[in-house]
């Protein structure tokens, strides 16, 4: 039987994975070997033993970190008291967030000003959504609360009297976050919203890629690590649409057996995934009898941001 892959566009990575990608290596041409990064700069590890191998060393927490070192902060944000930590210690910090993550950051420390209590929709545990919560500090009292499931919404109670407003995870299911957002107004008519979603443009591109995917092939195969938000959204939302789908961190985790009685194979990755990594699952699919490979059109990603000020300014003043 002939077999096609179909690739999904866009995928892999995002402007803010870039970005903080970009952070490191340039941090480590300006200062040199080691640099500190506290987690991993993004959900990937051919990503990490890549920059392991330039002189970046991760660490769960800035005990373990020499004093004085040169520390990044990852692209999921930390809490502001790791910040203030980090200045007590002496390091020296580089913040790597997405800028979309610091908006939410933004929009939590206003509310926390003004008193509200604000709802977090997200994923307990996840490393965006600690240093999400860790942005509330209101003088003035209230709360933050994390709802992840419509059962959550349904149950919350919040002291509505102080103003209540709504913040999420950027890297959550367009759908799923909708249906959340339905429950809570309805219990919450006042529930103040952002002006702007708060789920990234590219978490909603790459999910909008797999809807426009899922009526056209027999599997999809989504690259991406396993604990990466974003790509297990993807293969949940092809499931949702009735659609064979699994995550695959390379190409040697794929299963053979996956292909049998299947045409058409969709290809995607989350937003943390080199090319690199799809590009070496379509060699080895190409080994398992696919011979045809071909993209869908999609939406073209033009979004790129900044690097730190400071870094570029000491990356510039290291080279006169």
């Amino acid at each position: 039987m002939t077999k096609q892959a179909v690739l999904a566009r866009p995928r892999g990575f995002c402007a803010g994975v870039i970005r903080a990608i970009d952070v490191v290596e340039l941090a480590l041409k300006v200062y040199g070997a080691p640099v500190y990064i506290l987690h991993e700069i993004v959900h990937n590890q051919k990503v990490l033993r890549d920059l392991e191998a330039d002189g970046a060393v991760f660490v769960q927490s800035l005990d373990a970190i020499p004093s004085g070192s040169l520390t990044i902060f990852s692209a999921h944000g930390v809490p502001a008291q790791v910040i203030d930590e980090a200045h007590r210690r002496g390091l020296r910090t580089i913040d790597a967030t997405c800028p979309l993550v610091s908006k939410v950051h933004l929009e939590v420390a206003a509310h926390a000003r003004a008193g509200r209590e604000v709802i977090l929709i997200g994923h307990a545990g996840h490393p965006e959504v600690s240093g999400t919560m860790g942005r509330y500090a209101s003088s003035l009292g209230g709360a933050i609360h994390l709802v992840g499931s419509i059962e959550e919404a349904l149950t919350l109670q919040v002291d509505v009297r102080r103003g209540i407003a709504l913040v999420t995870q950027t890297t959550l299911s367009v759908d799923d976050t909708r249906r959340i957002v339905s429950v809570l107004r309805e219990r919450f008519p006042a529930l103040l919203e952002p002006r702007r979603d708060d789920i990234c443009y590219a978490t909603q591109n790459r999910q909008n890629a797999v809807r426009a995917l899922a009526g056209q092939v027999d599997i999809l195969l989504v690259v991406g690590a396993r604990n990466s938000s974003n790509s297990n959204r993807l293969r949940e939302v092809a499931e949702q649409l009735g659609v064979r789908a699994y995550l695959v961190q390379d190409a040697r985790e794929l299963d053979p057996a996956w292909l049998q009685s299947t045409r058409r194979i969709g290809v995607t990755a989350g937003a943390s995934t080199p090319e690199e990594l799809v590009r070496e699952l379509l060699s080895r699919l190409s080994g398992l009898g696919v011979d045809t490979v071909f993209e869908l059109d999609g939406e073209r990603e033009t979004v790129s941001f900044g690097l730190p000020a400071a870094l570029t300014r000491a990356a510039r003043e290291a080279v006169q």
